[in-house]
């Protein structure tokens, strides 16, 4: 196999890696809804099903072993889990401060973020194709966003901002450190969510079907997705990792249309069609120019 045929081998299986992760996580509004608790319990569940999931995910994946891949990974590992925790937390945040469209059209910027991060710290520089597309990808986003775009809220918008650099701050950190190991880090991000939530929640009165939902959730779907995204750094940028967790919210659309009947608006439908053949587009070119 020659070079070319490697790198472009490569950045297909990275670009599908993430892609899978973000069709994971795009299950999280599903799962939420059924949940019946509140934001901060969701967070707390998330992160102790986490906690308890991934190291047993790490045992069968990793040949190092959870205390090697541990040590191995060494302060990097605690700065991504930190970054993860703030992402989270921040975000639950903004949720419940301001709107919805508002929150997710700000953490459409991740991979403005990611690209000043990855320029100022890694070096990277983005072609012109990857700048258009990031371009594109705002601009479907403020279309889907147009519709319910209500007042905005100092503290829930700044809470956004605060989730997506973190977010994007992480991709860059993982792209570095390409050694540490992505399912410790959600793991740990996971204990982290659970032991600064406990105060704030009182488990005794979660139902048994809170439970198995959030444990349906917390023990497969979103931190896999989560760790697959992060391990999609081994293999592309930080800026086209983050360009792919755009399309959790097309995603979303489709299930909860699949599962509630909630059908998109027009602005939701021409928006996600920009997202997704924009991404397309952009993979697509950077493939064939890899040939």
């Amino acid at each position: 196999m020659n070079n070319i045929t490697y790198f472009s081998n490569k950045r297909f299986l990275g670009m599908s890696i993430a892609v899978l992760g973000v069709v994971l996580m795009s299950f999280d509004p599903i799962f939420i809804r059924y949940s019946g608790v509140g934001g901060v319990d969701t967070v707390f569940l998330f992160g102790l099903f986490t906690a308890i999931s991934m190291p047993i995910f790490l045992k069968f994946t990793d040949k190092r072993g959870i205390f090697k891949a541990i040590k191995e990974s060494g302060w990097p590992l605690l700065f991504a889990s930190s970054l993860m925790l703030i992402s989270s937390s921040s975000f639950v945040i903004s949720v419940k401060n301001t709107t919805v469209a508002n929150t997710f059209l700000i953490l459409a910027t991740t991979p403005v973020f990611s690209a000043l991060f990855s320029h100022v710290l890694l070096k990277e520089k983005l072609g012109k194709a990857a700048w258009i597309t990031i371009g594109f990808v705002l601009f479907g986003v403020l279309i889907v966003a147009k519709g319910s775009l209500g007042s905005l809220n100092l503290l829930g918008d700044s809470m956004a901002f605060l989730s997506v650099s973190s977010l994007a701050l992480m991709f860059v950190l993982l792209r570095k450190y390409q050694n540490v190991s992505r399912i410790a880090a959600v793991a740990l991000a996971g204990a982290l969510l659970a032991i600064v939530m406990f105060p704030q929640v009182e488990p005794s009165n979660y139902s048994s079907s809170t439970w198995a939902v959030m444990a349906a959730m917390g023990l497969f779907s979103a931190p896999i997705g989560r760790a697959l995204s992060m391990a999609a750094t081994n293999y592309i940028s930080a800026s086209e990792v983050s360009m792919t967790l755009v399309l959790e919210a097309v995603f979303a659309m489709f299930w909860a249309y699949l599962f509630f009947k909630e059908v998109p608006s027009i602005n939701s439908i021409t928006g996600g069609v920009i997202i997704l053949s924009s991404i397309v587009a952009y993979t697509w070119l950077s493939l064939k120019a890899s040939d």
